[in-house]
């Protein structure tokens, strides 16, 4: 299994896998906020920019390299210090169907949890592989909206939107 710990901002090496990473899951279709053609380059230039006080990001690592990532923004409103929002679950082709992303999960609450956080928030494609691994992790189905977030091939997609109280 994959050993998963933060990333730190002078782990340059690993800004060019997750880059690498990032540009594999949007060529397959995962609708993770970028559009087609996004690069490598693209991924790790984005990246090293998340790196910051605002956003907790975990990485998983296994003899073949990175093979997954999830991040916490804990960036919130003076009124929401309970609050974290999930976002960019991403896991290696490579690595998918063996776990990982229950483990990052997992792990990305233990984070929220030890940061005082006890309300996440997350929204993915509807009906997709990642919505049935976050209902198989307990978290709960808030609502859909239509026509919420394109695919990187620019067709429209309903998203779902889920929480989980720690």
């Amino acid at each position: 299994m994959a050993r998963i710990r933060r990333l730190a901002a002078d782990t340059d090496d690993l800004f060019a896998a997750l880059g690498a990473l990032t540009a594999e899951a949007v060529a397959h279709g995962a609708s993770i906020g970028f559009m087609a053609g996004f690069s490598a380059a693209d991924g790790a230039q984005w990246w090293r920019g998340q790196c910051g006080p605002g956003t907790l990001t975990l990485v998983a690592l296994d003899n073949d390299g990175l093979a997954g990532t999830v991040s916490l923004g804990i960036a919130m409103p003076p009124n929401q210090p309970h609050r974290a929002d999930v976002k960019k679950m991403i896991v290696a082709r490579r690595a998918q169907g063996r776990g990982l992303g229950a483990a990052l999960l997992a792990a990305i609450e233990a984070e929220a949890r030890a940061l005082g956080r006890t309300t996440l928030v997350l929204d993915t494609i509807s009906g997709s592989t990642a919505a049935r691994l976050y209902e198989r992790c307990g978290w709960q189905r808030v609502g859909a909206i239509a026509a919420y977030a394109l695919l990187p091939d620019g067709a429209m997609a309903p998203t779902t939107v889920y929480a989980r109280h720690l």
